[in-house]
């Protein structure tokens, strides 16, 4: 059998991370060929040096300095640096398989580039189909190449479908923990701290997802990615909270059938299906054991909890620019309360700032979708309260 060569940009995240560890357990089946990371090049050298990648990008032109300075990089590898190497990479001649893990707009053009390369993508970078979705969705389909999810929501989705017709779905009901804040009462949220909001009680994630978990602006963002993924309109896309983030999703169909995906909160499970895809392999780690007593349970979100949630609903349904402006004025918000510049309730009232403020095109086209995100991330980053 030959091994499936794998490039992944954003090898030092936490998607990496797990990533790696797939990688590790099935060497015969797959061979890391190009990595990228933005500006971590000493655990990206280690990278290199573990798996005998003969291809990396940084992204950060100081990092990549330090990196000829330090040379701690193999021989063997090939290390270049900025957008266009990005690009480069994610169309590297002998990758099967694109994982895009970086963070935020900046995955687009290597996604789209990878697309039109021939490459099929594992997609982890949900911002990505929440910016440009309508034009992934046509490239995708134009080139013939896979989506898949590696979102632990829409990974259970689409292995829930496999084999149903779309004409047989009724709607999609993903599944949240409602974050570490969950059960905190709404009247004490105006005192949380960064540090308390990059503690999830479930997931081990960056600082960036995981205060998007506790405002679910990332169960928004999913919304997003999962009406272009699977074309279904708002009105057939639920949230429920679960807590313990063993149910992935459901999909529920016509006849009042309910399918749903299991395993514990680990995202090798996911991204093990998308890169060994079709095929099926021993897992990474224990699995779901019901000879052990435990609990699931489940419940509509608050939003007055979690105004984000509705934000990102209303986004949708402006649809056009609508769901960029979300996402950019997210980020924003998210860095300046992680930076301590704005509080923790003021993160939902920049984004509808932002709403409110940016023109919304109706059809955008892709340059007119990455001036937007530039006009919305400078009015949040500009913006007082």
């Amino acid at each position: 059998m030959s091994r499936k060569k794998v490039v992944l940009l954003g090898a030092t995240g936490s998607i990496g991370g797990s990533t790696l560890r797939v990688l590790r357990a099935h060497p015969d089946r797959l061979q890391l060929v190009g990595v990228a990371a933005n500006g971590n090049h000493t655990e990206l050298a280690g990278i290199c040096r573990e798996f005998d990648v003969r291809h990396a990008v940084l992204s950060s032109e100081p990092a990549y300095r330090a990196a000829r300075q330090a040379d701690d990089f193999p021989k063997g590898t090939e290390l270049d640096c900025g957008s266009a190497a990005l690009e480069a990479l994610a169309t590297l001649h002998e990758a099967d398989i694109v994982l895009v893990a970086v963070v935020g707009a900046a995955g687009l053009r290597p996604t789209l580039a990878a697309i039109e390369a021939g490459k099929d993508i594992a997609l982890a970078n949900k911002e990505l189909l929440v910016l440009g979705g309508a034009h992934v969705i046509e490239a995708a389909q134009r080139k013939g190449v896979r989506l898949l999810p590696t979102d632990s929501e829409h990974n259970a989705i689409f292995q829930c479908l496999q084999g149903h017709p779309p004409e047989q779905l009724d709607k999609l009901i993903l599944t949240a923990s409602g974050g570490q804040f969950r059960d905190t009462p709404v009247s004490e949220l105006s005192g949380v701290t960064p540090g308390m909001a990059t503690q999830h009680p479930n997931w081990s994630m960056g600082p960036k997802i995981t205060v998007d978990s506790a405002t679910m602006a990332n169960k928004g963002l999913e919304l997003i990615e999962a009406h272009w993924l699977f074309d279904l309109e708002p009105e057939r896309l639920e949230v429920v909270i679960h807590p313990q983030s063993v149910v992935h999703s459901f999909v529920q169909f016509i006849d009042g059938s309910i399918l749903a995906q299991l395993s514990p909160p680990s995202m090798t499970f996911a991204i093990q299906h998308c890169l060994l895809y079709p095929d099926r392999a021993p897992g990474v780690e224990p699995t779901t054991d019901f000879r052990k007593t435990f609990s699931l349970d489940f419940k509509a979100p608050d939003y007055t909890r979690y105004p984000c949630l509705q934000l990102a609903y209303d986004a949708l349904r402006t649809g056009g620019a609508a769901p960029a402006i979300f996402n950019a004025a997210n980020e924003i918000a998210v860095e300046r309360f992680l930076a301590k510049e704005i509080a923790y309730l003021d993160i939902p009232k920049l984004i509808e700032h932002s709403l409110t403020k940016v023109a919304s095109h109706s059809e955008p086209s892709l340059d007119q979708l990455l001036q937007t995100d530039t006009e919305t991330r400078a009015l949040a980053q500009g913006h007082t309260f």
